[in-house]
């Protein structure tokens, strides 16, 4: 009798470890999904001189993938350039003001000792701030040129088509020689780090799940291992039909180790089943 009893005891104590166990490793379907896709297109349309991408390319933010044909907008530039670089004009301008602005001195002497009349002195004053004003209308001349070169290089710029984020190239549409047009999208683009992992858990789980806990992420195979994130966000909208609410997992991918579009498994004790 006593022996029975305690084979009792310990089928229990068994059974609520193993229980605890199964609790403590529930876990849940969920995607692993890029944390951006870009569709890149151009600001401006245009013929396609080149195309330097290719399906599964990775790239960074800023780097070049594609240009338009710009040899207009290059001559402008090279233009532009020249003209903002001169400073012959104002060079110019301010060789005559060191001429007016001597003579008026002379003038003055002489005005002073009752040589020259008041008259030639106004002369002289007014042809100096003529000059003057013609400087400073060089000046002028030379920043709008400047500004011109700072405009025409803007407008050469928009020919280079640039990769907003770092990622893999997952799908390129155009061609060298091809039209791009402000509709069309040249490539679609997708970083992979980090990756966000989607996951939709019953509403008997809410108020369980906070942001900021870690997760266990676990991807079916063939991709082994498992991967600790982090909760990002928590829907506060529930969805009807399914009795279920959104969670999203940040999932570090340095490297781009990882893969996106692969289903997986998360749990948020921080083991998985």
């Amino acid at each position: 009798m006593a022996r029975a009893v305690a084979w009792r005891l310990a089928a229990g104590l068994i059974f609520g470890i193993s229980t605890a166990a199964s609790a403590a490793a529930e876990s849940f379907d969920c995607v692993i999904d890029p944390a951006i896709v870009v569709k890149v297109g151009s600001q401006v349309p245009g013929l396609l001189d080149s195309v330097i991408i290719n399906r599964g390319d990775r790239v960074t933010a800023g780097e070049a993938i594609a240009t338009l044909s710009s040899k207009v907008e290059s001559a402008t530039v090279a233009l532009m350039t020249v003209q903002a670089g001169s400073t012959s004009e104002i060079e110019a301008q301010r060789a005559r003001l060191d001429l007016a602005q001597n003579k008026l001195a002379r003038v003055e002497e002489l005005v002073k000792r009752n040589i020259s009349a008041k008259s030639d002195l106004d002369a002289a004053i007014a042809e100096a701030e003529v000059v003057k004003r013609e400087l400073a209308l060089a000046e002028m001349r030379k920043r709008a040129a400047e500004l011109e070169l700072n405009r025409a290089q803007a407008v050469l710029e928009q020919k280079t088509i640039r990769s907003p984020i770092t990622g893999v190239v997952i799908q390129r549409s155009l061609s060298k020689g091809e039209y791009l047009d402000q509709d069309k999208q040249l490539a679609t683009i997708a970083q992979l780090d980090p990756l966000f992992v989607e996951s939709f858990l019953p509403v008997s789980k809410f108020g369980s799940i906070k942001v900021g806990m870690p997760a266990m992420v676990k991807p079916n195979e063939p991709i082994a291992g498992t991967y600790e994130g982090t909760v990002k966000v928590v829907d506060s909208v529930f969805d009807a039909a399914s009795s279920t609410f959104g969670v999203r997992v940040e999932l570090s991918n340095a490297g781009q180790k990882l893969p996106a579009g692969h289903r997986c498994r998360v749990s948020f004790d921080g083991t998985t089943d």
